[in-house]
């Protein structure tokens, strides 16, 4: 395995990754002081409404939202260096905390979204390149299609009626039994199983797609027209042959999903009140927290950053032909 080219390869994606996150945190600062919300009010509530101008300014001082956006962004990023990622105003507490309580409910949904979607995604896909324009392949890329065009929060209300509301077999939301204190296992299995798939089929159409045009161009190559010649079972040829190469373009559509995929658990968890990022998300953008804001920006570039180097190396490892240093 060439373990030195990937390591190089990991290494300038790194010190590249680097002016790409303080672009984005500096983007980030930049929008919110051009925002037309005002962090003091999100902050003061219903109390700003009969504070008097003296206390607001002192709550702004307090927040540092009077200094110059170059010198917030900057004292932000020193400080995000050494550890400390601030304190978020909206959530009261600091967004090291924030974030750590909320982003292993989130990878949690995410994982197991994803590796449904890819392994029903490759099934599907496998099972209509068999038969181009046959009923399966046209009923398969059909339901693809429309899936497509289906936004993640309609298949979350959908699924919350139809399952939940009418059949009763899954929980609505959140993350424990109405009235639980403690969060167990068998709860927490129960209640990931809905926004899990609805967040995997809002991911299913691009690898049903992907797979069915690459193993249905790899079952028309003449190696794979070779190896039925000489007698070969279909399902060897399928499985040792037109997959292997069919499934190549599907490595690199992995990192290319992965912005959508966050994007979709956002809104996945807001309809199911699922306990993760997204509520943090949505608080830190419509209050201007500036802190948290820029925090969950740069986790989320880093997620995108990672993807796509996660495909790169897969592509390499299955392609031989694929040079990591070049």
């Amino acid at each position: 395995m060439p373990w030195g080219p990937m390591a190089r390869m990991t290494g300038r994606r790194a010190l590249l990754a680097v002016p790409v996150l303080l672009a984005v945190t500096f983007g980030v600062f930049a929008i919110a002081a051009a925002s037309p919300f005002d962090p003091v009010k999100a902050y003061a509530g219903t109390a700003g409404l009969t504070a008097s101008q003296e206390n607001l300014d002192q709550i702004r001082h307090n927040l540092g939202v009077d200094q110059p956006l170059i010198t917030r962004w900057w004292d932000w990023l020193t400080g995000a260096l050494t550890g400390d990622l601030g304190d978020s105003a909206t959530l009261r507490a600091p967004v090291s905390q924030v974030i750590g309580e909320r982003i292993g409910w989130s990878v949690l949904l995410c994982a197991l979204a994803f590796v449904l979607a890819v392994l029903l995604g490759t099934l599907l896909g496998v099972l209509a390149a068999r038969r181009r324009g046959g009923l399966l392949d046209r009923t398969v890329t059909g339901a693809a299609y429309a899936l497509e065009a289906a936004p993640p929060f309609w298949l979350g209300l959908l699924a919350i009626w139809l399952c939940a509301l009418k059949l009763g077999m899954l929980p609505a939301g959140g993350l424990t039994d109405t009235g639980s204190g403690t969060a167990t296992a068998g709860q927490v299995a129960r209640h990931v199983i809905l926004p899990a798939l609805v967040l995997a089929v809002s991911q299913l159409p691009w690898f049903v797609l992907y797979v069915r045009q690459g193993v249905g161009d790899a079952l028309a190559e003449d190696p794979v027209r070779g190896a039925r010649s000489r007698g070969l079972s279909e399902r060897t040829v399928l499985l040792q042959h037109a997959l292997r190469s069919g499934l190549l373009p599907v490595l690199t559509l992995i990192g290319s999903r992965v912005p959508e995929l966050i994007t979709g658990a956002l809104l996945v968890e807001t309809v199911f009140s699922w306990p993760g990022i997204a509520a943090a998300t949505v608080q830190a953008a419509t209050s201007v927290d500036f802190p948290l804001l820029a925090a969950l920006t740069v986790l989320a570039t880093v997620a995108v950053l990672a993807g796509n180097l996660l495909s790169d190396l897969l592509y390499g490892l299955a392609d031989p032909r694929v040079a990591f240093d070049g």
